[in-house]
């Protein structure tokens, strides 16, 4: 049986998803908390409340405005989840190739099928239990994996009396084995980065602040922030790559499976802990409220 949310917690939910905002009718946000509480098959109405409480209601709203068509909230999406998206992308495949699936995915997201006509918004499928942030970075993780399965059935078959070239280990297949690897190299890697670089690090992925504000900390102008962000993450992704390519003798197909599992889930991944420096090595920053 089809669940129906209550008027009241409606009413309720739909204001603290701010809903009005894009807007979103109370019918398709009904529809759209019904999708979620049989898609989690809550068991009954008390459940289904408590359930409907956790939900990310602001981005289910969003996502509901934006699989309506509703043209301010898709603005609003590309400008908030295109850089997003090209984050996860250029973390999955440093040399730009994620970033054709994160573009080829908007297609999706909006509803355009291949042959240029009209089908389900891929949105329809999110259902809010997590961010809309970590839920786009699952789907282009699954989107990069099975683009690498997919190429995987083309290869080439070894011939009876030949060895590969390559030697190999089987990687994890699982999660938890994947990130348990990325946790571990990321570690190395952020360990051996001068205590500059893991402040500016610090300052704008774990505190969360922007551009201006690292800079203004370490007396750097925003222009440089950027340019030194770029280079730190390129210099820890090669140092990753090495490392679980010599150290744990990972392909480099298995390799971007881990660095797309760490995009999909990078919740283990616990950088307050990776970029806290020794308190000898620890740089003091400048008194902001002068």
């Amino acid at each position: 049986m089809a669940y129906t949310c209550p008027d009241p917690l409606l009413e309720r939910l739909y204001d603290e998803a701010d809903a009005r905002r894009w807007p979103v009718t109370r019918t398709a946000f009904a529809s759209a908390l019904a999708r979620s509480v049989e898609h989690a098959g809550v068991p009954d109405d008390a459940a289904a409340e408590r359930f409907l409480a956790g939900l990310h209601l602001a981005d289910l709203a969003l996502a509901t405005a934006c699989a309506e068509g509703c043209v301010p909230a898709w603005d609003h999406f590309v400008g908030r989840y295109r850089p997003v998206l090209h984050r996860a992308a250029d973390a999955i495949d440093s040399g730009g190739g994620a970033r054709e699936l994160a573009d080829a995915l908007y297609a999706e997201l909006f509803g355009v099928s291949d042959t240029g006509g009209q089908k389900q918004s891929l949105l329809r499928y999110f259902h809010g239990r997590s961010s809309l942030a970590t839920w786009l970075r699952a789907v282009l993780a699954q989107r990069h994996v099975d683009r690498i399965r997919a190429a995987r059935r083309f290869e080439p078959l070894v011939e009876d009396g030949e060895t590969a070239s390559t030697p190999t280990v089987d990687a994890p297949t699982d999660r938890r084995g994947q990130l348990g690897l990325m946790r571990r190299a990321v570690a190395a890697a952020v360990a051996r980065l001068a205590p500059r670089d893991r402040l500016r690090l610090a300052c704008y992925y774990a505190q969360g602040l922007t551009l201006a504000e690292t800079g203004r900390i370490l007396r750097e102008h925003e222009a440089t922030v950027s340019r030194q962000l770029a280079r730190t993450r390129q210099a820890i992704r090669g140092d990753v790559e090495r490392r679980l390519r010599d150290e744990s003798g990972l392909s480099d197909a298995q390799i971007s499976e881990c660095f797309a599992a760490v995009s999909a889930d990078a919740g283990p991944i616990d950088l307050d802990r990776m970029l806290a420096m020794p308190a000898d090595r620890k740089e003091t920053a400048p008194d902001r409220s002068r």
